[in-house]
């Protein structure tokens, strides 16, 4: 137990001694003003459990408190006594919740905050218009008071509403613990990570829904006693947005946060009663103040800084009989894909994809960008529905929901890490020893899972704090642990997205052997992975796919020497582009010169000591496989994101600490891949954005005329939404976009992904207009072979590094371009 989890109950201890003698020795008035405390600090609870534990978003509460205390009433008015009522009531409010958030769930953020707006609106109606069972307008009056011998009635009131929130104070210290507030905090951080453990987001999400409903029903069943009299106007929605500030001014997830959140909401207008015309002022600026200084709340903000977690290092050899144990068990015939498929809207991203994934072995999925790798894998994983083809490990998977194929067996890792970045590196394990059950509202004795968690933690090397934020890892540790807890929802099948990205190469060698050790324990790995040296060192049969299709299936050595490999990597292509009319002769007075370049994301450095020179005039290609850094390069060159080291110099200027838009304006253009145009404007208005950067006068007609000679096809689309156009005629429109900049340089970046032959052909020959003219451009197209058609020069990079460098004509054919590709055997 941590020092926090051991000062918790001491906390509640003390508060619970203070407020149970405050209420035995306050005057009436200030008593009924605890009362109104305590109750709203229970309905803070409540929304504690929906916001910070599940990271729902509720401004109707104000209804649920309000049909508490009409249940209360009425049934009290019935005869019932009010310790039988309570209960009923906060009952009732959880059924209600749950069903409310049944439809409610299936959209969130401001929708959902929406929809529980439109509730409490429904529900103050309600009570309005249902005259003879709440009185109307009116109300229902002489509410019955309980009586317990001569004491004021006011007292027992009180001390019940005192013990009630300390109820739901200790009851939300169990829970947050415990395996459903493991499963809703896990869902809340990542939904896609929670599901792919066999989390269903919807039971966490209505439980949660259900149990804060709950609480501020059990709330309101005690504020119909204490007024005595109700009616709709006694339960105004500004109620409800004020139960939400006390909760994110105290701390969303803190145990405490709903405590001081109420002191706000309760006590400051008594103290400002004087001043009452400005109430509404000062709530206003509280808020911005805590929201501005303390953005998790006071409490979360004051943890953050300055309490630090207990300090564990994860120091032990992993025991191979016990994971051995853990392990035993799997499938005997491993995962078996036939002819699955998937089609978005035209394009079909995966066809007739078959593969055997057997127990022990490593199975490789490889493929030029845009081949469907990853889509394979999010079918297999069921965040995609097959249109067609069988999924079976043991049973048919295909059309299952992805929560339901972890719970079947099946664990992965993402491209870009998924973890629970709020919760603990033991914490994330906890939830994937779970399987997907919510397992008991209460904590477990977690000793043996917390000892298999530091077994498989040590397994994939990871040697840092067991309590530490998950947020807080660097990025090496970030993927040890996601393997981790990926293992130890103890699958069957393992399906790793990129796992090497953004590893050194220590690191990458280091999870080779990891990977080999994995299939030990008799799992099949299903790998996805642009390091090709990895890649062949370690599987025993691969798939490649190219637009979808596979086109081979083998072992490593049969599919490096595949003539259609190769020609899927290097661009196998018809095309030939319409050579110079003369050799390039210009000027070698660099418009470019880039040195040392050095760029990471805060791990290893994809791009490492590049230098680069574009002369005025020239077409320059950058190669590599997928990952290799060429796009990175791009991105620091234009400015969305900032080198490690090195120098860019544009014009004898210096450009690397520069932002984007600064860039564009001295002359550096991007046209990204994907095209990312902006979809709802017209192809002219898309054109015309790329203008803005210009201080020189625009002739936007004749300019836009220019290039529609230059792309004949969007003469006719010219006032269409560009997010209707063809693929290809996207990428034209944002090369015109760029070409509207009228660029120093024209950064290119994939411009023939996604694109069919015929479509790849009419671009490509407009890139070799430009190169006629005496436009500068960097282009960076993983379809080598097309590029050094219109090149004049190419670099070849190969895991963040240049290994080649030469004119277009000398790179043809060189076998170091298909080394670099396909691994260190493909030269041979």
């Amino acid at each position: 137990m941590t020092m926090r989890e051991r000062l918790a109950p001491l906390g509640l201890a003390l508060f619970g001694v203070a407020s149970l003698g405050l209420a035995l020795g306050l005057d009436s008035y200030w008593l009924l003003i605890l009362t109104l405390y305590a109750l709203a600090v229970t309905v803070g609870v409540g929304l504690n459990i929906l916001i910070g534990l599940s990271g729902q978003m509720s401004f109707g509460h104000i209804a649920f408190y309000a049909i508490g205390a009409y249940l209360s009433a009425l049934l009290t008015l019935a005869g019932l006594p009010l310790a039988a009522a309570l209960p009923l009531a906060g009952l009732g409010c959880a059924l209600l919740g749950g069903l409310l958030a049944i439809p409610a769930l299936r959209v969130s953020g401001p929708y959902l905050a929406m929809i529980t707006i439109a509730f409490a609106l429904v529900v103050h109606n309600g009570l309005i218009e249902w005259r003879s069972v709440t009185g109307g307008a009116n109300g229902l009056m002489g509410i019955p008071l309980p009586q317990v011998g001569t004491l004021d009635p006011a007292l027992p009131l009180a001390l019940g509403a005192v013990l009630l929130m300390l109820a739901a104070l200790l009851f939300y210290w169990s829970l947050q613990r415990s395996g459903w507030g493991l499963a809703m905090r896990a869902v809340k951080a990542s939904e896609i990570a929670a599901r792919s453990l066999g989390v269903n987001p919807v039971q966490t999400r209505t439980l949660a829904f259900a149990l804060s409903a709950g609480l501020a029903g059990a709330a309101g069943a005690l504020v119909a006693p204490v007024l005595m009299f109700i009616n709709p106007a006694a339960f105004p929605f500004s109620q409800s947005i004020l139960f939400v500030l006390a909760v994110i001014v105290g701390g969303a997830g803190m145990l405490f946060g709903p405590v001081l959140g109420a002191l706000v909401i309760v006590l400051l207008p008594e103290l400002l009663a004087d001043f009452a015309e400005y109430r509404l002022l000062a709530f206003s600026v509280l808020l911005l103040a805590v929201l501005w200084a303390a953005p998790r709340g006071v409490l979360g903000s004051l943890g953050r800084r300055f309490w630090r977690p207990r300090h564990e290092p994860v120091m032990e050899q992993p025991d191979n009989g016990v994971l051995q144990g853990f392990f035993a068990g799997g499938a005997q015939n491993g995962l078996s894909v036939v002819g699955i498929g998937i089609r978005f809207g035209g394009v079909q991203a995966a066809q007739q994809v078959s593969l055997q994934a057997l127990p022990g072995s490593i199975t490789s999925l490889i493929g030029p960008n845009g081949a469907g790798k990853s889509t394979v894998l999010n079918l297999i994983s069921g965040f995609y529905r097959t249109d067609s083809g069988s999924i079976q490990l043991g049973r048919e998977l295909a059309g299952q929901p992805a929560w339901r194929i972890a719970r079947a067996g099946i664990a992965r890792t993402y491209q870009t890490t998924q973890l629970f970045g709020e919760l603990s590196v033991l914490e994330n394990l906890l939830v994937a020893f779970q399987q997907g059950a919510i397992e008991r509202p209460w904590p477990r004795q977690q000793a043996s899972r917390k000892a298999l968690a530091i077994q498989l933690l040590a397994l994939v090397g990871y040697r840092g704090n067991l309590h530490v934020a998950a947020d807080d890892l660097p990025h090496v540790d970030r993927r040890l642990v996601e393997i981790a807890r990926a293992l130890a929802s103890r699958p069957q099948v393992l399906l790793l997205d990129e796992p090497a990205a953004g590893l050194g190469r220590q690191d990458t060698d280091h999870l080779a052997t990891l990977l080999q050790r994995l299939a030990a324990f008799n799992l099949a790995i299903i790998l996805v992975e642009h390091d090709m040296p990895l890649v062949m060192a370690v599987s025993q049969r691969l798939l490649v796919l190219d637009a979808g299709k596979p086109i081979a299936w083998g072992t490593p050595e049969q599919v490096r020497c595949n003539p259609r490999v190769i020609a899927a990597y290097l661009g196998g292509t018809e095309y030939q582009a319409q050579p110079r009319a003369q050799a390039w002769a210009g000027s070698r007075d660099a418009v470019l010169h880039v040195r040392d370049l050095c760029i990471d994301y805060g791990a290893a450095p994809v791009v490492e000591g590049v230098d680069l020179v574009v002369n005025p005039g020239e077409l320059i290609a950058i190669l590599g496989a997928n990952g290799a850094g060429k796009s990175s390069i791009l991105q620091a060159l234009a400015g969305l994101h900032r080198p490690r080291g090195g120098s860019i110099v544009l014009d004898n200027r210096s450009i690397e600490s520069l932002d984007a838009s600064q860039i564009a304006r001295l002359g550096l253009a991007l046209v990204p891949e994907g095209r990312q145009l902006f979809g709802q404007l017209s192809v002219r208005e898309n054109l015309l954005l790329g203008a803005n950067v210009r201080q020189d006068s625009v002739d936007a007609d004749a300019e836009i005329a220019a290039i529609l000679t230059r792309f004949p096809r969007l003469r006719e689309r010219i006032d269409s939404p560009a997010g209707l156009l063809s693929g290809g005629e996207q990428q034209m429109v944002a090369i015109g976009r760029g070409l509207m900049a009228k660029p120093r340089i024209l950064l290119l970046d994939e411009p023939s992904l996604g694109l069919s032959p015929a479509m790849i052909g009419e671009l490509y020959d407009a890139l070799a207009a430009l190169r006629e003219e005496g436009v500068t451009l960097l282009l960076v197209d993983q379809m080598a072979n097309l590029a050094l058609q219109v090149a004049d020069r190419a670099y070849v990079l190969e895991t963040g590094r240049i290994v080649k460098q030469g004119s277009a004509e000398q790179l043809r054919g060189d076998p170091q371009l298909e080394a670099a590709y396909l691994g260190a055997g493909a030269a041979a």
